[in-house]
């Protein structure tokens, strides 16, 4: 059997493939484990051959893994998927719904990232997620202060400042439990204003080594936070659009 395309449904240890041929018949419908799936692909597959997957969390890792057997590989973002579903949703059904999406003409692609940007778009997420834990923390230590008489500044520098003089303040009438927690809340709040910094730190660094940050850098009102987040995207090169 000549398999034209096929399209993968991506899980934690088991993926369905489903495969065509030149005259749009399935040909291959298999469900393999995580272990043996790209090895058994190599066995039935010609290089050729177009492998298709939804852009989940690892189909970057998976799709260069195919792309160093000679395969072209296609990820499409799980919402361009869904209209192909024409049944239930299930791993096969979804396979076959990915092999039908990546046949269309007019599909839009996503560009498969190297490692390198899968790392700079870690930091960002990393960095963006300390950012809402910080934010969370400092209002909490707003409303528990504000449960004691306590007009916490809303901007977060001048409620670090603030913290201190509320713990060595012995007027004004904390006890001494809730100096103990705010203590422990104000090193929870430093721990994560440090590692927003440290993000910071790195994001500049990369800011000023990836050619692409350097060049968006030099426009108008853009900083090593927006560059390196916009660098680590792609275009693809079938459809010129970023992804």
């Amino acid at each position: 059997m000549k398999i034209k395309r096929i399209g993968v449904d991506l899980a934690k240890n088991v993926f369905q493939v489903h495969g065509v041929d030149g005259n749009e018949q399935p040909v291959w419908r298999r469900r393999l484990s995580r272990k043996s799936w790209l090895k058994v692909l190599l066995e039935t597959v010609d290089p050729g051959c177009v492998i298709g997957m939804e852009a989940c969390s690892s189909a970057h890792h998976w799709a260069r893994q195919l792309q160093a057997q000679g395969f072209t590989v296609k990820l499409i973002a799980p919402q361009f998927v869904k209209p192909y579903l024409k049944s239930n949703k299930n791993d096969a059904n979804d396979a076959e719904a990915v092999c039908e999406a990546m046949s269309r003409p007019s599909m839009h692609f996503v560009a498969v990232k190297s490692v390198g940007q899968q790392d700079i778009q870690a930091v960002h997420r990393i960095r963006s997620e300390l950012i809402s834990q910080r934010t969370a923390k400092a209002n909490q230590i707003r409303g528990l202060a504000s449960e004691y008489g306590l007009v916490a500044p809303q901007e977060l520098r001048r409620l670090c400042r603030a913290i201190p003089d509320w713990l060595e303040d012995p007027e004004n009438g904390l006890s001494e439990r809730f100096r103990w927690l705010l203590n422990g809340l104000w090193d929870d709040l430093k721990g994560l204003d440090a590692r927003v910094a440290e993000l910071d730190r790195e994001i500049a660094s990369i800011a000023k080594e990836e050619p692409a940050a350097r060049r968006l850098q030099q426009l108008r009102g853009v900083g090593p936070i927006t560059a390196t987040a916009l660098g680590a995207l792609r275009v693809c090169p079938e459809i010129g659009v970023i992804s």
